[in-house]
């Protein structure tokens, strides 16, 4: 049996994270015990922290009322750990084990860091006890610097920190006790995997790799009913994914008045002011959606969008979605990002709201759509001519990630674990 791993990550399925699709495509070859996050900021006194501490109070108290009840062990028993085995559809791959710890939210605060580490210890001891692991060496792998407290408490044989984020530069976050974190982490790791070419620039050459993200082509080239949610009459463009501070609400509403016959669809959580998108008549916040369902929206609008700011933590970044919208046959207009670096030429890219308006309706002609599509679009734009003879047609975007898949890069990833 391959070690197991232990991953400190954010809550197991909480949203589809480039660890997660990682992780998911290892379980099938070595048992891995999921860590849910320990927290990289102080809950404040908001709706959003409040009903988090709630959910993590609640799968405490779930824990320990099924420790309580669980069958006192025997000689032949173990003691039952505050961890669960996420279901699984038959003819599935196996799920990983999932610890909700209990730990006190205060990155960087010594006492809390000596108390969190004590309990974080004694939960993930317990629950390889109950997986009949204790004789194995884990891997630990961290995607939260919060986790570096634990190496050397568990006889691993070694440590991964994978960098899917440039910590330092998001909002709300403790940063002068994240990049201590980080620091220590870094200098611990035995292997750094860096998601983008940016993160890996911070970390040592000598034990650094770039994993890019992949993309689940499967999912998103196969052809799904389009969304009953999706308003209907007009072209729309559309966007998945967290709506926070890194996206610019003011480009979109500036480009939604610029393009009136067009209806702009927001997917996603609201975690900033998106008081500028408000009264916008063509502006659709959807809300939520399962990853498992997104096909049914992006298939079915004409060109996809990744407005987002420029900042540090845009700069580093390098999105899922990008391949996703690629490996869905869509065209993209976005604002200018390092990471569209080698994808540019199947991009159309805009830093205002003049350049995004028109980047939008020259992606809409890269698009096999109807002439009454097409008649939408003449009618949204003064200068049709002028957009059609900038235009070139694109015939690569499901191939521009055809290797990209998240199975290629678990592949990538398990030559590396055997040389740990």
């Amino acid at each position: 049996m391959l070690p197991p791993l232990i991953v400190f990550g954010e809550d197991w399925g909480a949203h589809p994270s480039s660890t997660q699709h990682l992780i998911k495509r290892l379980t099938a070859e070595r048992p891995v015990i999921w860590v849910n996050s320990i927290g990289l900021r102080r809950p404040g006194f908001n709706r959003r922290d409040l009903r988090r501490v709630w959910q993590k109070l609640r799968a405490l108290l779930q824990h320990q009322l099924q420790h309580q009840f669980a069958t006192k062990p025997g000689a032949n028993q173990v003691e039952s750990a505050p961890a669960t085995s996420t279901t699984t559809a038959p003819n599935s791959p196996p799920q990983p084990t999932v610890i909700a710890p209990l730990a006190i939210p205060l990155p960087g605060v010594g006492w809390a860091r000596a108390i969190n580490r004590r309990l974080l210890r004694r939960q993930i001891r317990r629950t390889l006890q109950q997986l009949q692991l204790t004789d194995c060496q884990p891997v630990l792998w961290l995607s939260l610097p919060t986790g570096v407290d634990l190496i050397g408490q568990l006889n691993e044989r070694a440590v991964i920190y994978y960098c899917g984020d440039d910590f330092s530069a998001l909002s709300g976050v403790d940063h002068t006790a994240v990049s201590l974190l980080e620091r220590e982490l870094a200098e611990k790791a035995d292997l750094i995997l860096a998601a983008s070419p940016a993160l890996v620039q911070r970390f040592p050459a000598d034990k650094t790799q770039l994993l890019p993200h992949g993309v689940d082509i499967r999912l998103f080239s196969t052809p799904q009913p389009r969304a009953a949610d999706l308003p209907s009459g007009k072209p729309i463009a559309g966007f998945y994914g967290s709506i926070s501070e890194w996206i610019d609400t003011e480009l979109l509403a500036q480009t939604a008045e610029r393009l009136p016959h067009w209806n702009f669809v927001l997917i996603g959580p609201i975690q900033t002011d998106i008081a500028s998108l408000h009264g916008k008549p063509n502006i659709f916040l959807l809300g939520p959606r399962p990853h498992h369902a997104l096909p049914s929206y992006v298939q079915h609008w004409q060109v996809s969008m990744l407005p987002f700011r420029d900042n540090a933590q845009i700069r580093a970044c390098n999105p899922l979605k990008l391949r996703e919208y690629l490996a869905a046959q869509k065209p993209v207009a976005s604002t200018d990002f390092p990471a569209l670096d080698g994808y540019r030429e199947l991009v159309h890219v805009g830093t205002d709201a003049d350049r995004f308006t028109l980047a939008i309706q020259q992606a809409a002609l890269d698009a096999p759509d109807t002439q009454a599509f097409h008649n939408w679009l003449a009618q949204s734009s003064p200068d049709w001519e002028a957009v059609l003879a900038l235009t070139q047609p694109r015939h690569a975007r499901g191939e521009s990630v055809s290797q990209q898949s998240w199975e290629a890069r678990a592949d990538d990833l398990n030559r590396l674990l055997d040389r740990l």
